[in-house]
Parts: structure tokens; sequence; C-alpha cells
């Protein structure tokens, strides 16, 4: 049997022939309209605006929403999500997916909490591709402490007035609305709202942030308030709550990136067994050194490891039995099954993974986003601890 990135894949009994098909219309769309591109995007560091329809046409970017504003909802579970995440991952271009999907974070909270006015209006450009909304948390002053934000958001009459800064925003340059958490009370979580803030809205302005490792192809911005004015029917949810909704949105981020960096370690299996049964060394094979075999071997143990826990995490998110300290532990074994993966299919490489412009050099160079963006290893450790009531 090959091992290559579907073969690699275990059993997964759950999975249907409607969620086959998906993966069948999904995967000629990517090899289609953004496979062939996507090293030259990368490069570039910018990606074409007409993107965003396209996939809102095949129903990727209104995947799991209501159909009432444009997406579709009936009958689309977690396998399905999952499956989007592996096929995204698959040609290993990590800010592609990270600005064509970062909906996937800004919209929830609209979604989930805000008024039906605000959905009506944000939600169905959004999710036909001709708007854009991003995520506002973290700041120049701290990523991870949430609950210590600082941007401030005092109530004035009808509005609130927004002054501060967030950093390291992605799709910052390019949206339309960020869903940003601000400071309305006092210290700690429960001072802490949830705001749609319009980028037109006086005193916003944003700068790039594009001297980057990684994700090149992604718009990454600090974004700066200067008494921004924002109306009071803008609020999220529940003044001085929006710590529940910042909370419930990170579960769904970090089950998304879990799978696509498990799918992205795969990426790697695939291109270390490829050029170990093609290069030749010492009269034979790399695939023929036991060393080289062993590595091979480690690779697909860990990556079986992690798909098991995927599987285990989502089906206890169908039950609705879904544990924040095991999605928190999920993501750190799949930011370090990544990373081994990255660096063993580097080492098989050798000097042809070491050049720009191959799915291996890429991910080893991405392995550090994945690893601290929606919650660190270290903070996801933590997390998980007081979870398990330590």
């Amino acid at each position: 049997m090959a091992l290559d990135f579907d073969s690699a894949r275990l059993p997964n009994p759950n999975l249907t022939e409607a969620h086959e098909a998906w993966r069948t219309q999904l995967r000629r769309f990517i090899d289609t309209e953004i496979a062939p591109f996507a090293d030259d995007w990368d490069e570039a560091g910018a990606m074409p605006d007409a993107l965003w329809p396209r996939a809102a046409a095949v129903g990727l970017l209104g995947l799991g929403y209501p159909e009432a504003y444009g997406g579709t909802s009936e009958g689309i579970d977690s396998w399905y999500h999952w499956i989007t995440a592996e096929e995204l991952a698959r040609f290993a271009v990590g800010g592609v997916n990270a600005s064509l999907m970062v909906h996937g974070i800004g919209l929830p909270p609209v979604i989930n909490w805000g008024s039906e006015a605000m959905k009506q209006v944000v939600a169905p450009p959004v999710l036909a591709g001709e708007k854009h909304i991003s995520l506002a948390i973290t700041e120049p002053g701290g990523g991870s402490d949430v609950a210590a934000l600082s941007t401030t958001a005092v109530r004035d009459g009808d509005h609130y007035v927004v002054n501060g800064s967030k950093t390291y925003i992605t799709g910052g340059m390019r949206a339309d609305w960020v869903s940003t958490a601000v400071r309305t009370g006092g210290e700690g979580a429960r001072g802490v709202s949830m705001l749609l803030i319009p980028t037109d809205a006086e005193g916003f302005s944003r700068t790039p942030l594009d001297r980057k490792m990684g994700w090149w192809a992604s718009d990454t911005a600090t974004l700066y308030f200067d008494n921004v004015r924002v109306p009071v029917e803008n609020l999220i949810g529940r003044e001085h709550q929006g710590f529940l909704v910042i909370m419930t949105n990170f579960n769904s981020e970090r089950m998304g990136m879990a799978a696509a960096m498990e799918a992205l370690g795969r990426v790697c299996l695939e291109e270390a067994v490829t050029w170990a049964q093609e290069r030749r060394t010492f009269g034979k094979r790399l695939a023929d050194h036991q060393v080289i075999r062993h590595k091979i071997a480690q690779m697909k143990q860990k990556l079986n490891a992690t798909q098991a826990y995927l599987r285990a995490c989502y089906e206890a998110i169908e039950a609705g039995q879904g544990n924040p300290g095991d999605i928190a532990l999920l993501k750190v074994q799949a930011s370090e099954t990544m990373e081994f993966c990255a660096r063993e299919a580097m080492q098989v490489l050798g000097g042809v993974g070491y050049l720009r412009g191959n799915r291996v050099e890429r991910i080893y160079r991405e392995v550090r986003v994945n690893a601290i963006g929606g919650g660190s290893e270290e903070i996801m450790r933590d997390l998980a601890a007081r979870q398990y009531g330590l």
C-alpha cells in the first residue's frame, strides 16, 4: 500500500457518501482554482479579490451557516468541517487558507450572538464573498491573556467611543468589519465586551504586517482605534459578557486548526515517501535505508494517534459533549505532530527540501504560527489543567 495523503488517512465510519461527495467537489475546486496559483500568490503576498466569490459559489464560504443568510447548514456536521480543513491544507500554502477562511472566526460571533439586524447586514455579503470580516482580539501588549485586554469602549449616549489597538489580525487589511474585543467595565474577564466595528468608521486606521516567517499570502494587520464612535446596537451579545463569546469561538477555531495541522503532517509524509522511493544514495533507494524507513514509520505512528484523537473530539462534539480541555490538548498534539513530521520530512528531502517552492519547506516555516495562533501550546496545556480541576 502506498503512503500518500489519502491512503495515510485512517478509516472513519462516520463518513457517508454525502461527505465524500463534498470532498470530491471541494478538491476539484481547489485543484482548479487555488493549487496551481498558490505558490505565486504566496510569493506576491496577495490573493485576487475574485477568489472569494468563486469560493462562495462552490459552497465553501457558506458551509455550516444558516440558509437565511446565504449559507448551507442542513445536514452539515463536524465531518464536513474536518474534510474542509484537510482539503485546504493539501496544497500547503497556509496564508491562502488563513485569509480565505478568516470569516470562520470573524463571523460566528455575529451569527451566534448578534442581533437579527446585524446578521442581515453582515452575513449575506460575507458569505457571498463580496465583503470581509475579521476577528480582533490580540493586542500589542498581550496575546493569550484575553482577560487583560486594554482597548476601551466608553459609553457616550447612543455610541461607544473606542480607543486602543489590535495586532496580528488575520485579514485585517481587507476587512470591512472587525468583531472586536473591548473593555467596557472593570478589570478581568467580566469587563470585556464584543463590538462589531466597521472599518470605514472615522478614527479607524490600519497598517500591514508583512515581514512574516510564513503565511505570506495572508494579509495581517495592526488596527488602531482613535475615538472611534460605534453605535450601541453594534454590541455583540450583552455588555460585559464578551468573554463568553470569545471562549465559545475558540473551540471551533482550535478544532479546525488541529484538523489542518494533521493534514499538513500527512503532506510531509507523502513528500518524504515519494522522495525516499526516488532518491538513490550509496547504491540503493533512500527508502531501503533502515534509518529512513524508521523516520517514515514514526511519522505515520504520530499521525495515526492524532487522527484518532481528532475523531474522538469530533464525536464528542457531535454528541454535545465537547470538552474544552480535550480540544486544547488536541491542538497541542496536532502542532507537535506537524512539527515532527515537518522536521523529519526535511531531513529525508535534504537540500531539495531547503529550497523555496516545495510544500515541506513552507510547512516547516509555518509550524510556529500554527503552534502559537489560536492559543499557544503552553496556554493550551494550562487551560486543560484548569478544565480538569487541577
